[in-house]
């Protein structure tokens, strides 16, 4: 398992290459995209952590906070981690592995193209992981709304392709959890 944040700033690299620029909104979808389809593929996590059930869709906490200060606009910086000793902030060790570089572009080749809306489309599929955690935490108690890898790998295979000619929710520009309210 890889630090999701080091992964994110793969996919940002990766889009910056290719003309693709990435929100945070779009980032979170692309990494979970990139962790589930590994995950089904390789029957191995590609980040450590967790993802969450938010409002736009799956959402990593760890990578969202790196990227939070980007807002809804492209994002142009890396993350970087915190030395515990000094409190410094360093680079994150770029990853070499080519066998996740080549998932990476395959993510963005499949994905990239896509809306954040098109995105959270997607990620919203009825029987997908998200809709299914979402509509299990209306009927049983659930602390953050965690999207476990075991009910991605049940459930990966409910996500399908929007063909609309507009995404169902809009062009969402920031992400938030989920409240009680909504």
């Amino acid at each position: 398992m890889h630090d999701p944040r080091a992964i994110a700033n793969m996919i940002i690299e990766e889009g910056q290459r290719t003309q693709k620029l990435v929100t945070n909104l779009a980032l979170q979808k692309l990494l979970y995209f990139a962790h589930a389809l590994f995950l089904v593929e390789r029957k191995q996590p590609l980040v450590s952590g967790h993802f969450e059930a938010w409002k736009y869709g799956p959402v990593h906490p760890t990578a969202y906070q790196a990227f939070r200060s980007a807002g809804d606009q492209p994002i142009t910086f890396r993350a970087t981690a915190i030395d515990a000793l000094t409190g410094e902030r360093r680079p994150l060790p770029s990853l070499t592995d080519q066998i996740i570089a080549r998932h990476i572009e395959r993510i963005l080749s499949s994905y990239g193209e896509l809306s954040p809306g098109r995105l959270v489309d997607i990620s919203h599929a009825k029987g997908a992981p998200w809709h299914f955690v979402v509509e299990s935490a209306k009927a049983t108690v659930s602390l953050g709304l965690r999207i476990s890898d075991d009910v991605i790998l049940e459930r990966f295979k409910f996500h399908k392709v929007s063909v609309a000619a507009a995404p169902l929710v809009g062009e969402p520009g920031d992400d938030s959890p989920i409240l009680a309210r909504d």
